[in-house]
């Protein structure tokens, strides 16, 4: 069955749309979805008839496109996937789409060996493992970090051309510590994932503050596009270069952190560097001394905390007091647990 792109976007609306779970959607909901999608990619302005939608609905639903969508109607009137981690985008690939695909990684396999293209590694055997796992009923050898029951996924594509097209967001967000939902007008500049969670960094409009927002408390989100857009004052692709993780304040400065880790497991802190600033000191039968210059935030002690008593903080002196405070606290802990 041919599919035209306009249909295409269509189908591709209705199934984000009931991606969102927090949300009911109508007949009428789809519709202006898919109306705004049209005039986003297409510029066209023209309406969706409600029998346009229900056939697509239809289609979704058949196996003619392969999709078998699991859609259901509650209530009457609100359509939702019965399944919640169903997507047509993540349906099983054809016999031609995975011909093509297994020469597609034959030709970028050629390149892995070219510093040009080191980043290819890890995406080739990722798409390796898919490409097998398909032909082989899901037996894979190759487990990849991920998180099953992330939160917050399903904004990562808005959020990432709303930065694009330099649009304002209305974000509705629940942080851990607030009681409440608070709605921030906010610019966003990046998005960025940090040990399997996605943030993304901008301003509030409220104050002008840079804030850094987790996407997995983000309740709802929606584009403002009659706000003027505030560019970033600052290089963007540079701000989390001398920084572990996502939490820096704006005029934040880097400190040289000196450590020694013992000889027993020095090699992983050797052949897994803790930052791109990390330099050898020295090695002895004590151990490694090393040193990073990073900014001091929470995610860079509890990386320093997570190595135990295999790692020594040197020095600034200030951070050898706190860290030894804080292993302090956990044994006093410990002993309270006796």
């Amino acid at each position: 069955m041919a599919v035209n792109k306009l249909a295409l976007i269509r189908y591709k609306t209705i199934d984000h749309c009931l991606q969102n779970h927090y949300r009911k959607w109508t007949l009428d909901d789809l519709i202006l979805a898919c109306s705004d999608a049209l005039y986003e990619y297409e510029g066209i302005r023209r309406g969706i008839s409600k029998r346009a939608i229900q056939l697509d609905i239809q289609n979704m639903r058949s196996n003619k496109l392969g999709y078998s969508a699991p859609i259901v109607v509650l209530e009457k009137k609100y359509y939702a996937y019965e399944r919640k981690d169903y997507s047509i985008t993540n349906i099983p690939l054809s016999n031609q789409d995975m011909d093509t695909l297994n020469q597609v990684v034959g030709v970028l396999k050629q390149f892995k060996g070219f510093s040009y293209f080191d980043d290819l590694a890890g995406m080739v055997t990722k798409l390796e493992d898919q490409l097998f796992r398909q032909q082989n009923k899901g037996a894979s050898y190759i487990d990849f970090e991920k998180n099953e029951r992330l939160k917050g996924l399903e904004h990562i594509d808005p959020i990432h051309k709303a930065i694009m097209r330099e649009m304002v967001l209305r974000v509705n967000y629940k942080s851990f510590k607030a009681r409440n939902e608070s709605d921030i007008i906010f610019h966003a500049y990046m998005l960025k994932e940090y040990r399997n969670r996605w943030f993304m960094l901008g301003k509030n409009q409220k104050n002008n503050s840079l804030l850094n927002l987790a996407l997995d408390r983000i309740v709802k989100l929606e584009e403002l596009p009659n706000e003027q857009y505030l560019a970033p004052d600052f290089d963007v692709s540079t701000y989390y270069d001398d920084a572990i993780g996502v939490s820096k304040m704006p005029n934040q400065k880097p400190y040289t952190i000196v450590m020694q880790i013992v000889k027993e497991h020095e090699q992983y802190i050797i052949t897994k560097p803790m930052h791109s600033s990390q330099q050898i000191i020295r090695q002895d039968r004590d151990g490694t001394v090393f040193s990073i210059e990073v900014v001091w935030n929470f995610e860079l002690e509890r990386e320093i905390l997570g190595y135990g008593e295999i790692l020594q903080v040197l020095s600034p002196s200030r951070m050898v007091g706190h860290i030894r405070r804080r292993h302090q606290v956990a044994l006093k802990a410990y002993e309270q647990n006796k």
